[in-house]
């Protein structure tokens, strides 16, 4: 199973380190202020954690695009709205 790192960079910008199999892979995350409205008082860094490991029930995490905002998502994987709350 991968560890992943949520690290806050800015208000809603976040660097994700996962690592597995020895190996790590970084990647930039934003979250739009639309996104943080939809989980309330939830923490934004749990939102991110929780997107990187439905992407990675889906795609090896070299995969993953090193620079994205969440709503790209839902462009690669529709059901990704419907399920994300699944992991929260």
């Amino acid at each position: 199973m991968a560890e992943i790192e949520v690290v806050p960079v800015g208000e809603l910008t976040f660097r994700v380190t996962v690592t597995e199999g020895g190996a790590s892979t970084s990647h930039e995350v934003t979250v739009s202020p639309d996104e943080t409205a939809l989980i309330g008082d939830r923490d934004p860094a749990d939102l991110v954690e929780a997107s990187i490991r439905f992407l990675l029930e889906r795609e090896p995490k070299e995969s993953i695009l090193r620079r994205f905002d969440l709503s790209m998502i839902a462009r690669y994987f529709p059901e990704y709205p419907t399920k994300i709350g699944e992991y929260l």
